[in-house]
């Protein structure tokens, strides 16, 4: 899971939070926003858990990287689902090149 930016015709920037299931090569967009915030991300985590119900039993890994727009809370919800959080390493742009 990441975030991207959209940049739209008008010069606005929007940041979208994708996840990305390897497997079955899905792609969810959690939701978009113009300035993103730990409580947003939250929020989008707790959705995206709801969204997928009980295919969240079937996951094992979050692989995110160490933007501080993520905390314990972020982790938390996907913890309570017995999900294993990985980070990428630190300075390490290119290791969650997806």
């Amino acid at each position: 899971m990441d975030f991207f930016h959209i940049d739209t015709v008008l010069g606005r920037r929007l940041y979208a939070l994708a996840f990305l299931e390897h497997g079955t090569r899905r792609l969810h967009i959690a939701g978009v926003t113009a300035r993103p915030t730990r409580e947003w991300a939250v929020r989008q985590a707790r959705n995206v858990t709801a969204d997928l119900g009980a295919r969240m039993e079937a996951l094992r890994f979050v692989l995110r990287d160490r933007d501080g727009k993520y905390g314990q809370s972020f982790d938390a919800v996907f913890e309570a689902e017995e999900t294993d959080i990985l980070k990428s390493a630190p300075r390490a742009p290119r290791m969650n090149a997806h």
